[in-house]
């Protein structure tokens, strides 16, 4: 890609303790993008990486964030309340490019992201397999943290995700795009219509078609 530039890994303290950044930067970015992973899994997830090799290319800086406590070699995400914590302790160095920060996570991270979204300033969220509940408890919504997220938002989410299916979800000032057949993690079963390949480039395309479109 002749807009990208070399990758590089940052560390932050953060009163959570320290968070490490991996930085994907495009030679003229308008934006940056910062998403950060789930509570089961990190920044190799395949949306973020697949993110983070598309996005540089339309002028977005992709920053992927590990929180404190993986960094740490834990293997169980605190309480939502610190991971609050980390993320506002990294805001500061997702910041400092001087642009518009895109708030972004998959799962528990998308969650902190609408949180925290309209406190740090941020210029969108996107939703990555946003938890709208936990599996087989419909009734424990966490709808009030995506439709309190104050900005812009793309949810982008598996049709077959257990943590809330895309005709599950409210209406609400935010866009939802669905990957066909796909599960929390964006895996699509062998049998599909579609491949993993295919259905990541849903995921991609509809990020870059979104960012296009902010402001």
């Amino acid at each position: 890609m002749a807009d990208v530039t070399d990758v590089t890994t940052e560390i932050v303290g953060t009163d959570a303790g320290d968070a490490r950044v991996t930085w994907h930067p495009a030679r003229k970015p308008r934006l940056v993008l910062a998403v950060s992973h789930g509570a089961g899994g990190g920044i190799e997830a395949m949306d973020l990486r697949a993110l983070a090799d598309v996005l540089p290319g339309h002028g977005v800086t992709v920053a992927r964030v590990e929180q404190p406590w993986r960094v740490a070699g834990k293997k169980v995400a605190p309480a939502p309340k610190t991971l609050d914590v980390g993320w506002r302790g990294i805001w500061p160095a997702l910041a400092a490019p001087g642009l518009p920060v895109i708030s972004g996570g998959r799962s528990a991270g998308a969650r902190v992201a609408c949180r925290t979204a309209v406190e740090l300033g941020a210029h969108a969220v996107l939703a990555l397999s946003f938890p709208l509940h936990p599996p087989g408890k419909p009734e424990k919504s966490r709808a009030d943290e995506l439709l309190g997220a104050g900005v812009p938002t793309l949810v982008v989410q598996g049709g077959n995700d257990p943590f809330g299916k895309p005709e599950e979800f409210p209406d609400g000032d935010f866009e939802l795009i669905e990957v066909p057949y796909g599960d929390h993690a964006f895996a699509v079963p062998k049998r599909a219509p579609l491949d993993q390949d295919e259905a990541v480039a849903i995921i991609t395309d509809a990020v870059v078609k979104w960012v296009g479109s902010l402001g």
